[in-house]
C-alpha cells in the first residue's frame, strides 16, 4: 500500500530485474519440477558447492605486506585483523569477493554500463545511461572529498578484489559459468561509479509525473491532489510547454531505474536515546535502513581491525569501510533524508550556424546557441554486433530524452557530476570519528546519498545531521524547467546550515524519512517525504518514560501497530454495522487492535480496502489525472479526506464518505475472494504478504518464502507491490554504548552469496522470526564466536 513515494530512494541490486523477472517465478515451486529437472538442480548445487571459497587454513596472496587473520563468526561475519591499513583494506576486498564476487561483478558492470555483455541487447539502453552518468570531473578533488587517504584505501581494496579474481578466474563462482563470462580485474575507479547513487536521489521521476498531472488537471488541482510538504504552490516556468513531458521524457533513465521504479518505497528508521532514558545510563542507538529484499542481500557485515581502525557494521560488498555500525567510541546509523538532488531541464535544440559545412546540433542557453558536447562510445552486446552509441551533453548534464516534434531535449541534472558524490565512500571518514566534532567533520564530507546520520558516543552524547549536497534554487524544483539560463543552481547549502542537533532536550532523536525540517527552518531541502506514521509511532514509544534496554529496541524495530489503520478503520466499522454486514472479515476488523500480525485476517482485509478506497476517493477528484495519481496518491491525504470529509463527497459529506468507504469494502472483499477463495476465515495476512528470495539465475538456488507482518507504514516496514514484501530492513543494528558486545544485528538471507555455502541462507530464519545475533566486537568475544579461521599470507607476485 502506498504512502508517498520517496525519490526512488531505496532500490537495490538491479540484476534480478535484468536476468530473471520476478513474475516468471511467482507461482513456481521446486517440487513441481519433473524428476529430470530436479536432477539438474542437484547437479547445479553440487557444482556451486565445488566452487565455494576457502574459509579455513592459509591462503598465500600476492600483494600483502604481512599476514592477516580473518575470523568468521558463527553468523558468517568476517573479523579482519591486519598490521597495516593497506593490508586491512586489501583483505576486506579479498574477503568480500570470497563471499560476493558475482554480485560485486554485476554491480561493477551496472555502474560501468557493461551489462549487455552478459544479458544481451535488452540492457543496451541501461548501459548507455550508465555511461551518460559517468563522473568526468577533476580526480584530485574527487578523491580528496571522501577522506585524505581515500585513494590509498580504495586502491588497496580493489587490489584485494583482484587478488581473489586471479585465484578463481579459472573456476569462478557458478553464476559466471552459467552466464558464460569470466571475472575480470577491477580498475581503481570502480567504487566511484554513480549509477548506484542515482536511485537514492530525487526527484526527476516526480518532476515529470507532476508535469503530466499539471497538463491533465491544471496546477491548482494538481497541487491539491499531490500536496507539497512543506506547503508551496506549484510554479510552472512561464513559457514552458509541459505538454509531452512525462516518463518518456527521461528515456533511457527509466531503463536505468528498472521496472520497480514506481513502487512506493517507505524508507528506513533510526533513533537514538540518551543515557537518561536507558537502563544502563548510556545511549542506545537503533537503525534499520530499508532497501529491496534480494538474494543475495545488498548489505554485507564486516569488522575491520588495524592501525587507526576498529569498526564493525554493514555496508555494501563492493565498497570499503562500513556504512552503519560503530568503532571504539562512536556509533552511527542512517536513513535517507531525500534532499532534492536532481532537476529535469528542457533544452531548446537546433542546428548550429556558421560552424563549417557539417551541420551540428546546438542548444540555446544564456542568450546564445551552444554546441552539444558529443562522445561516441561502443557497447559490446552478447550474441549481437557491438552497438555504437552517441552520448550527448549540455552544460546541465546528459541528454536522456528528446521531443523532436517540439525541437527540445530533456536533460537530467544530477549532483553526481560533482566531486565526492560516489555513494557511501565518505564512510571512510565517518568510520574514524572519535567525538561529535570529528563526526561533524566527517558528515561534512557526506554528499550522496543524503542521509540522516545519527550519532552516539561512549561519553553519553547523542546527535544528528541531515547530511548531503543540497542545491540552492530560487524555484521549487517540483517541475521541469527550461535550460535557457533562468533556472540555475546557486551553489550548494553550506554544511553548517543543514539541519542538525546535539544532545537535544528530551534525549530522543528519531528519523524515518519523514519531514525532519525544524520549525522555522529557512531552506527548502525537499517537498516530498515519507508519511509521518512510522516516525510518530517510534516517538510515541520512546516518549513513554521507560528506561529502555536493547531488548526493548528489538521489539520496537519489529513493532507492527498501524497508525493509519487506527484512524481509518474506526470510520469503516460503524458503516459496516449500520449496513448490517457480517462475516469473518467484518468481525476481524471490529475487534482489531491495529497490529498487523502475519497470522491475522484483519490486516489483509484492511490493505485491500485501503487500496480500493484510494481509487474510490481520488479517481473522481483527479479525473484524467488518475493515470498519474494511481501511483502517486498520498496516504496522509487519504486519511485526512476520509476522517474529515469535504464537499467533494456530496451535499452531505459524511453520508457521501460513508457510501464510498462501504463501496470500497465491497471492492476489497470481491478482490480477495477472487484471489484467495470464498472462505474468509482461512485468509491470513502472512499467506499473502511474503518476502521472496529468488536467485536471479536458477530456481535451484532459491530460498523459501518468509511470511511477514507489518506493512509499509509500520515500524517493521514491509512494504511492496501486490501484497508482497519487496523492500524493507534486510539489515538491522542495535548498538549498546554501555557494552559494545551487547550490540545485536539481523541480516538476510546470509553473508555469503554463494549457493551451497553454510552462510547463504542461515540468517533468514532469524530475520523471518524477528530474532537477532550478537554483533561481537571485543577480541575475546570474537574468539569465542569464531567458526572459521583463515590466514592470508604474503606471496611473491606471479607473472600473468
Amino acid at each position: 500500500m502506498p504512502s508517498r513515494r520517496l525519490p526512488a530512494a531505496l532500490l537495490a541490486l538491479a540484476l534480478p530485474l535484468l536476468v530473471r523477472p520476478p513474475a516468471a517465478t511467482a507461482q513456481r515451486s521446486p517440487l513441481d519440477a519433473p524428476r529430470s529437472t530436479l536432477r539438474s538442480r542437484s547437479a547445479l548445487l553440487d557444482s556451486a558447492k565445488a566452487r565455494l571459497a576457502q574459509l579455513d587454513g592459509t591462503i598465500r596472496v600476492p600483494g600483502l605486506d604481512s599476514a592477516v587473520e580473518v575470523r568468521r563468526d558463527r553468523w558468517g561475519v568476517p573479523h579482519i585483523y591486519a598490521k597495516t591499513q593497506h593490508d586491512l583494506f586489501f583483505a576486506q576486498g579479498f574477503v568480500a569477493a570470497q563471499d560476493r564476487l558475482w554480485q560485486m561483478d554485476m554491480w561493477r558492470r551496472i555502474g560501468e554500463g557493461r551489462v549487455a555483455e552478459v544479458v544481451g541487447a535488452k540492457a543496451v539502453a541501461r548501459d548507455r545511461f550508465a555511461r551518460l552518468l559517468k563522473y568526468r570531473g577533476p580526480m584530485d578533488a574527487e578523491w580528496a572529498s571522501y577522506a585524505p587517504d581515500a585513494r590509498q584505501i580504495v586502491t588497496a581494496f580493489v587490489d584485494g578484489v583482484n587478488a581473489y579474481v586471479a585465484q578463481v578466474r579459472a573456476r569462478p563462482p557458478i553464476e559466471f559459468t552459467m552466464l558464460g563470462v569470466t571475472p575480470e580485474p577491477w580498475s581503481y575507479d570502480v567504487p566511484l561509479q554513480r549509477m548506484a547513487a542515482l536511485a537514492m536521489t530525487g526527484n526527476a521521476l516526480s518532476e515529470v509525473a507532476r508535469a503530466r498531472l499539471v497538463t491533465l488537471v491544471g496546477k491548482e488541482k494538481a497541487a491539491a491532489l499531490w500536496p507539497a510538504d512543506p506547503a508551496r504552490a506549484l510554479d510552472p516556468p512561464p513559457g514552458l510547454d509541459l505538454a509531452g513531458v512525462d516518463e518518456r521524457a527521461l528515456g533511457a533513465a527509466l531503463e536505468a531505474y528498472g521496472p520497480v521504479a514506481y513502487a512506493r518505497l517507505e524508507g528506513s528508521n533510526n533513533w537514538v536515546v540518551s543515557g537518561a532514558k536507558t537502563a544502563t545510563g548510556k545511549p542506545l542507538l537503533a537503525n534499520d535502513p530499508h532497501r529491496t529484499i534480494a538474494l543475495p542481500s545488498l548489505r554485507y557485515l564486516t569488522h575491520l581491525v588495524g592501525p587507526g581502525w576498529n569498526v564493525i557494521g554493514a555496508g555494501e560488498p563492493a565498497l570499503p569501510g562500513v556504512a552503519a555500525g560503530h568503532n571504539e567510541r562512536v556509533g552511527f546509523g542512517f536513513t535517507i533524508v531525500g534532499i532534492d538532488q536532481q532537476d529535469v531541464y528542457v533544452e531548446k535544440i537546433g542546428t548550429c550556424e556558421g560552424r563549417g559545412p557539417r551541420v551540428a546540433r546546438c542548444y540555446y542557453a544564456g542568450g546564445e546557441w551552444k554546441p552539444i558536447r558529443v562522445i561516441i562510445d561502443t557497447i559490446h552486446v552478447k550474441n549481437d554486433a557491438p552497438w555504437v552509441v552517441r552520448l550527448e551533453f549540455t552544460e546541465h548534464g546528459p541528454i536522456v530524452g528528446e521531443d523532436s516534434a517540439r525541437g527540445r531535449a530533456f536533460v537530467l541534472r544530477f549532483v553526481g557530476s560533482e566531486p565526492g558524490t560516489a555513494g557511501y565512500l565518505a564512510s571512510l571518514s565517518l568510520n574514524r570519528a572519535r567525538d561529535w566534532a570529528s563526526f561533524q567533520e566527517a558528515a561534512a564530507r557526506w554528499k550522496l546519498p543524503t542521509e540522516n546520520l545519527v550519532y552516539a558516543d561512549v561519553d553519553g552524547n547523542i546527535g544528528w545531521v541531515a547530511a548531503g549536497l543540497a542545491p540552492v534554487r530560487h524555484w521549487s524544483g517540483m517541475l521541469p524547467v527550461p535550460g535557457d539560463g533562468r533556472y540555475e543552481w546557486r551553489g550548494f547549502l553550506p554544511f553548517a546550515e543543514l539541519p542538525q542537533a546535539h544532545n537535544p532536550a528530551g534525549g530522543v532523536i528519531v528519523t524515518a524519512n519523514n519531514n525532519i525540517l525544524p520549525p522555522g527552518y529557512p531552506h527548502a531541502l525537499n517537498y516530498e517525504w515519507a508519511s509521518p506514521y512510522r516516525a510518530a509511532r517510534i516517538k510515541q514509544v520512546l516518549d513513554s518514560g521507560a528506561k529502555f534496554t536493547a531488548a526493548d529496541f528489538m521489539r520496537l524495530q519489529h513493532d507492527e501497530l498501524s497508525v493509519p489503520a487506527s484512524r481509518l478503520v474506526p470510520v469503516l466499522a460503524p458503516v459496516l454495522a449500520r449496513a448490517a454486514r457480517s462475516g469473518p472479515a467484518v468481525r476481524a476488523l471490529a475487534g482489531w487492535d491495529y497490529v498487523m500480525r502475519r497470522d491475522s485476517l484483519a490486516p489483509l482485509v484492511y490493505e485491500a480496502w485501503v487500496d480500493a478506497l484510494a481509487r474510490r476517493v481520488f479517481e473522481p477528484r483527479a479525473g484524467a489525472g488518475w493515470e498519474v495519481l494511481d501511483s502517486e496518491w498520498d496516504l496522509q491525504t487519504l486519511v485526512r479526506l476520509v476522517t474529515t470529509p469535504d464537499a467533494a463527497f456530496g451535499p452531505d459529506p459524511a453520508l457521501g464518505r460513508d457510501r464510498v468507504v462501504l463501496l470500497a469494502f465491497d471492492d476489497a472483499l470481491g478482490a480477495l475472494q477472487r484471489r484467495f477463495g470464498p472462505d474468509q476465515a482461512a485468509w491470513r495476512w502472512g499467506a499473502a504478504h511474503r518476502a521472496r528470495f529468488r536467485h536471479p539465475l536458477a530456481a535451484a538456488f532459491d530460498l523459501e518464502d518468509a511470511p511477514r507482518g507489518g506493512d509499509g507504514n509500520t515500524v517493521n516496514a514491509t512494504g511492496g507491490r501486490d501484497l508482497l514484501q519487496t523492500h524493507g530492513a534486510s539489515f538491522r543494528e542495535i548498538l549498546d554504548l554501555a557494552d559494545w558486545d551487547n550490540s545485536v544485528a539481523t541480516s538476510t538471507p546470509g553473508q555469503s552469496g554463494q549457493p551451497g555455502s553454510p552462510h547463504y541462507g542461515d540468517l533468514l530464519p532469524l530475520w523471518r522470526d524477528g530474532r537477532y545475533f550478537p554483533l561481537v566486537y571485543s577480541r575475546p568475544a570474537v574468539e569465542r564466536a569464531t567458526a572459521h579461521l583463515l590466514t592470508l599470507e604474503p606471496a611473491p607476485a606471479t607473472r600473468p
